[in-house]
């Protein structure tokens, strides 16, 4: 596996309940802040094998992304549940909701 998607899995693992971070914000912290894109293709195909929380991470604009209406109603669910406030068309106040973390990149260990 790639340094980047490593990292990048360790950082969605931690991102706690009730939480979100934004596809770019995990790049960034990930050592690639251009890699958004990235960011989704990995979250869409490890998000089973790593029991990813794919629902705490939205885009750039504070919205959840999901298209397709079940997936974007499961995500909507998902969060309301751990208690973050999604409107009715998916926007998340990031001032409220948003998970800073500074550098989360595992160790040679992890």
């Amino acid at each position: 596996m790639k340094p980047f998607t490593s990292q990048v899995i360790h950082i969605i693992q931690q991102i706690p309940p009730g939480k979100v971070m934004s596809y770019g914000q995990i790049a960034k912290v990930a050592g690639s802040p251009r890699a958004a894109r990235q960011v989704v293709r990995i979250l869409h195909s490890m998000s089973a094998k790593y029991d990813l929380p794919w629902h705490r991470v939205i885009n750039a604009k504070g919205q959840v992304a999901m298209r397709e209406e079940n997936a974007f109603e499961q995500q909507k669910f998902l969060l309301e549940e751990e208690g973050v406030e999604v409107t009715a068309g998916g926007v998340i106040d990031l001032d409220e909701y948003q998970f800073h973390i500074e550098n989360c990149i595992p160790d040679e260990e992890g």
